[in-house]
């Protein structure tokens, strides 16, 4: 399914979810660079351009294309009240055939952890994967000591799966995570958020 002709935006509650575009870059790298220490213990090593105006456009690029062809959906989280960058979530690695699957990952800037935020984020992706884009599983992964990104994905209606072994490289190591999912069949996986 191609995506590029409709804009696309959701709303939760407190949150207007959108692909990045360049004006968002000093709001981005601002965030990210200000949550560093926050973000880095959760994810794969920076490249050397990560914070970089060339290295968003590159990610501003990459977004459109996923979307145009249907392979990855990226969104910014923006805070309706006020318009401040909050985080970001991507459903990605959308697989169609026989798997209609896709993969979530998200970040939360420092100062807006544990409010809440991410939880409506994930509703609302995981409602659009269901109902708009026909997708019968959402699964994700993290590191089994990251407590609250468990517990976000558990309260999300995600369910334990299992352990993969050097599953992702993160802050340079192969590393075991743990693996959730989210399936359109099953009524703990459903969400009415959207």
């Amino acid at each position: 399914m191609l995506l590029a002709k409709r804009k696309l935006k959701l709303e939760t509650e407190r949150l207007t979810l959108r692909p990045p575009v360049h004006s968002d870059f000093r709001n981005w790298s601002a965030m990210r660079d200000a949550s560093r220490d926050f973000l880095t213990q959760w994810e794969p090593v920076w490249a050397s351009d990560h914070l970089s105006r060339k290295g968003f456009t590159n990610r501003v690029y990459w977004a459109q294309r996923s979307i145009g062809n249907g392979s990855a959906v990226p969104l910014f989280l923006f805070r309706r009240d006020d318009q401040s960058l909050v985080g970001a979530i991507t459903l990605d690695n959308i697989r169609r055939g026989p798997a209609q699957a896709g993969t979530l990952g998200y970040w939360t800037g420092a100062p807006f952890a544990r409010q809440g935020y991410m939880r409506e984020a994930i509703g609302a992706v995981v409602h659009y994967a269901f109902s708009q884009l026909d997708l019968s599983r959402i699964e994700a992964a993290c590191l089994p000591e990251n407590a609250a990104s468990r517990g976000l994905l558990e309260k999300s209606g995600f369910k334990y799966e299992g352990v993969a072994q050097s599953y992702l490289q993160i802050n340079g190591r192969w590393r075991t995570h743990v693996l959730y999912a989210s399936l359109r069949s099953d009524r703990r996986g459903r969400t009415d958020a959207g």
